[in-house]
């Protein structure tokens, strides 16, 4: 029990584990996230600073390697889940002849990088191309290729 006695309470010490991990600020000016705001709000989702600009890289190529649309779906969740990251993906309201045609969309989300806003989109469509049947996946699951 002596042993014990030493270390900090619980709390304390994932806080310190939690802030170890946030993702560096921007450059000022460079941004418009709103992460020192963010950080001020005691109550607030600080989810997505722990998307640090190493662990941005692998995900990025994660969604790059899709697999099927199962697994860009899985994806979604989980960034959602883990960093609070709502990504929307669907054919665009205009005819689709193109992967640049599928709409790919991220909810506003205090924190978020603009860079990373963009990136992530861009990673999607990379994957769109490496493996097209996805898009027909997708157009499927939203019944525009019925009559094909």
């Amino acid at each position: 029990m002596a042993h014990r006695q030493n270390r900090p309470p619980p709390s304390m010490m994932e806080a310190m584990t939690t802030i170890a991990r946030l993702r560096s600020p921007c450059p000022p000016g460079a941004c418009d996230c709103g992460r020192d705001p963010l950080l001020e709000n005691p109550g607030a989702d600080v989810r997505i600073l722990r998307l640090t600009r190493e662990e941005e890289k692998v995900l990025l190529a994660r969604l790059e390697k899709i697999k099927d649309l199962d697994d860009l779906r899985h994806l979604q969740k989980r960034m959602f889940e883990q960093l609070g990251i709502r990504v929307e993906v669907s054919p665009g309201f205009h005819e689709v002849r193109t992967m640049l045609g599928i709409e790919i969309e991220i909810a506003e989300l205090p924190g978020l990088c603009r860079k990373t806003r963009k990136s992530i989109p861009t990673a999607i469509r990379r994957g769109l191309n490496n493996s097209p049947e996805i898009a027909f996946e997708l157009l499927n699951a939203h019944d525009l290729l019925r009559d094909a």
